[in-house]
């Protein structure tokens, strides 16, 4: 029964190779992405990270500055 499952009719070397491939594609492009965006954060508190409490207000009245603001608390906490 398990044979079956893994030789699906002679089709089961395609299938579990793309089914690998696949899976070791999706996960190298996660952890690229999560690197890229730890680096960009990284960035962002660096740059902006000493604002002054009025630049503080600004910066987190902008949408995207939200975004950034509320991910780099979670990340310290």
């Amino acid at each position: 029964m398990i044979n079956e499952i893994f030789l699906m009719n002679g089709y089961g070397p395609y299938v579990w190779s793309a089914f690998i491939f696949t899976l070791v594609s999706f996960a190298s492009l996660y952890l690229l992405t999560k690197l890229q965006l730890l680096k960009e954060q990284k960035k962002y508190i660096s740059k902006f990270g000493s604002l002054s409490k009025t630049k503080i207000v600004v910066a987190r009245e902008q949408k995207i500055h939200k975004e950034i603001l509320l991910n780099s608390v979670i990340t310290k906490i």
